[in-house]
């Protein structure tokens, strides 16, 4: 009988993304492949430190622990590496006790079309153009920038999205964009009865959100918020739109162009997920963050 991920969370997680590969990234870049290859073979039995994405890993594998029985959420490696200079992920893997079992080695190309045979609900990489091609292909993807905290405050797993070419599509953005800010404020307050397209995450956030029915709220595994720039008059169609969607977000902070950082600090955020760079810059300085390379906000410059 064939093996299925139906009805769990699927994260598919790069090498880098969940161990500090610096040592031989730099031995790559530096000496070419050749040397990388000898570089991790003589260094298979050296463990890797944790990388950024390696706290939310451990959180959300310790989800299976609740129910005994039942696992709810698969994490699989994806990875640039040959299965043979990829050995010493997994040494390292099986060195912390991660229940990852399941990888593809792509052998010096982009794994990112695994993405999709394994039905992954989020890709998270350190690779830009990896995290592109994910997100081109209608998956959520982000690129997980280092800096973030390391420590883990409790065992609660949070998770905090923007909103805009996030969980939703970027329609109002480009209002934003083209028309300045009392023109976006106008258009929202219009349309506050019309739900907002979906975004690249929403997949991502409904398969959190059925982790969370699963339990009463307050054993619940999983806090979820949304840190936007949006403020009121805009917060209604949010509201509304979420309401459609069925879909239940715990905090919701409506900042007004407020700095994100110290309220993602406030809410504990083990990452945080924005399209705009500039936000993620600020928020890795108090949480992990990943930046979401997708709308306009991340448009190419148009020719001159």
């Amino acid at each position: 009988m064939a093996i299925s991920f139906d009805g769990k969370l699927v994260v598919a997680i790069s090498s880098r993304a969940l161990f500090d590969l610096s040592d031989s990234h730099k031995v790559y870049e530096e000496e070419g492949l050749d040397a990388f290859q000898e570089y991790q073979t003589a260094h298979e039995d050296d463990i890797l430190k944790p990388g950024d994405a390696f706290p939310l890993v451990t959180k959300l594998l310790a989800i299976n622990q609740l129910e005994q029985g039942r696992d709810r959420v698969e994490v699989i490696l994806l990875s640039r590496n040959s299965s043979d200079t990829g050995l010493r992920v997994f040494n390292s893997i099986e060195h912390y006790g991660l229940p990852i079992t399941r990888a593809a080695f792509a052998g010096g190309q982009s794994p990112h079309r695994y993405v999709s045979a394994f039905g992954a609900h989020l890709f998270l990489s350190t690779s830009p153009d990896d995290v592109r091609q994910v997100l081109d292909a209608g998956f959520a993807a982000a690129n997980i920038l280092s800096g973030g905290p390391l420590e883990q405050q409790d065992d609660l797993l949070r998770i905090a999205f923007d909103g805009d070419a996030v969980l939703f599509s970027d329609e109002s953005e480009r209002v934003f964009q083209s028309a300045g800010l009392e023109a976006f404020a106008e258009s929202e307050k219009a349309a506050a009865w019309q739900p907002l397209s979906d975004g690249p995450f929403k997949p991502f956030l409904e398969a959190l959100h059925q982790i969370q029915k699963a339990f009463p709220m307050e054993q619940c595994p999983i806090r979820t918020a949304l840190v936007t720039a949006r403020s009121a008059p805009a917060h209604e169609r949010v509201v509304r739109t979420l309401r459609a969607w069925g879909i239940r977000l715990d905090e919701s902070l409506f900042l007004g162009g407020l700095p994100k950082g110290p309220f993602l600090r406030a809410f504990g955020a083990d990452v945080f997920f924005d399209d705009q760079q500039g936000h993620c810059e600020s928020a890795r300085e108090h949480v992990a963050a990943g930046h979401v390379p997708h709308g306009i906000a991340n448009a190419p410059p148009a020719d001159p």
